[in-house]
């Protein structure tokens, strides 16, 4: 797959400009548009960083959910109905996903009052132990979870954001799964719930914090140049996949947009135009600390349709992702598009790992060895049978009808778990 690329390659003039504490540029140019072809090229170690995500992401769902019921344990009609907040394909049954990981959900069942067998899952102790473990995690790195929802909402126009949009980043951000409930309402003086005007509720936040306002890349700023400092002309660390094949006219045109200057993501940017590189600059900037914010440094694309209004971005803004492959890395895996900071990784290898994500690793590992264990037989496919009291389980609601069948009959189909190299990615 190609994209068009045009850029500036005559008359550029430049005039700087301050405005308080906050910089930005003034910028006139005369446009010769070059068409340049760039194409997607596949980045196996990448790649494989994705495959699994979906799985592991619903899996440390169903955890969270699992935790808070009565004796960890709920009726599968219960847990259908967070279905929509798990991302599962809409052909796979929830019963069918819990039962291929009995490491992680031991299954049995209870008769409702007409005598329906119905399904219940509940935490098996080692991933409740697990689970207690991440809890603890949480709780040593507070200050940075909090920091990292502050300058999420420092990067929009009025520090305020839908909770439906922080929740298709809660995942990325390592907030925990009841966050608007358990933690938000804790800290006051920080954060407001707020009924925004189409009617939704939005997460404010109350204080702006200038410590908070500088980017990772001028963080990293002590590795530049005394000239890229003077000059505020900081550049984008690179890097492509192997056999990318860049061509001359496109290093050329790469160098020049690199030492444009660099518009910080927290500074207001209502005065470049968006017709020019240096407005582009300034959208991969945003993107860059964005990705920065969470904390395996990737999300899928579609989490951010819903921003640009909020960062003040103009239409198509995600278009930078691939007209700059060398910062931004487009993975086609699960059947989704996710977008990876090439930057963060050595192949495979997350740089800077938040000690969530090896907590997120411990589940992978306990969820690949069930599913392998369960291939092989070593678990019987029919649970066992119990007679506690579904009202119980259900903190008082009675199973029902047609829904529920639907998830009773399930059948054990492996086959979507073959080697990555049989997933056809669309070009």
């Amino acid at each position: 797959m190609k994209w068009a690329i045009g850029f500036c390659v005559e008359n550029l003039k430049v005039s700087c400009f301050s405005c308080g504490l906050r910089k930005g540029y003034n910028y006139q140019q005369n446009f010769s548009l070059v068409n340049i072809k760039l194409k997607w090229v596949k980045d196996k170690a990448l790649d494989a960083v994705i495959a699994g995500e979906r799985d592991l992401r619903a899996a440390c769902n169903l955890v969270s959910i699992l935790s808070l019921a009565s004796n960890c344990c709920l009726p599968i009609y219960h847990l259908s109905r967070h279905r929509g907040q798990l991302g599962l394909p809409h052909d796979l049954k929830l019963s069918t996903f819990l039962r291929r990981y009995p490491t992680i959900f031991h299954e049995s069942y209870v008769f409702d009052s007409g005598g329906t067998r119905v399904p219940c899952f509940e935490l098996t102790p080692e991933a409740l132990n697990l689970y207690h473990e991440e809890l603890g995690v949480i709780q040593e790195s507070l200050k940075d979870l909090l920091d990292r929802l502050c300058k999420l909402l420092m990067l929009t126009k009025d520090r305020t954001l839908p909770l439906q949009t922080i929740d298709q980043l809660r995942w990325d951000l390592g907030l925990p799964y009841y966050y608007s409930e358990n933690l938000i309402p804790h800290y006051p003086d920080i954060f407001s719930l707020v009924r925004l005007p189409d009617d939704r509720i939005g997460l404010k936040l109350l204080s702006w914090d200038d410590a908070l306002t500088v980017s990772h890349l001028e963080k990293n700023a002590v590795l530049r140049t005394e000239e890229e400092l003077k000059n505020n002309n900081l550049a984008f660390p690179i890097g492509f996949t192997r056999g990318f094949g860049l061509k001359r006219k496109c290093m050329k045109w790469l160098k020049e947009w690199q030492k444009l200057p660099y518009t910080s993501p927290y500074s207001d940017a209502s005065h470049l135009d968006p017709r020019t590189d240096v407005a582009e600059k300034r959208i991969v900037g945003v993107f860059h600390e964005l990705l920065h914010l969470t904390i395996q440094k990737k999300t899928e694309r579609q989490n951010v349709s819903n921003l640009r209004k909020p960062l003040s971005l103009p239409q198509k803004f995600t278009k930078v992702f691939e007209r700059h492959p060398g910062i931004f890395y487009i993975s086609r895996m699960c059947d989704t598009q996710t977008v990876v900071l090439r930057e963060a990784y050595d192949c495979q290898r997350l740089i800077q790992r938040h000690p969530l994500v090896d907590i997120r690793g411990r589940f992978a590992s306990m969820m690949r060895q069930g599913f392998l264990d369960r291939s092989r037989g070593l678990y019987k496919k029919t649970a066992n049978v119990g007679v506690e009291d579904p009202l119980k389980l259900a903190h008082g609601r009675k199973a029902g009808g047609n829904g529920l069948q639907s998830e009773v009959e399930s059948d054990y189909d492996f086959s979507e778990y073959e080697s990555d190299d049989s997933i056809h990615c669309s070009s």
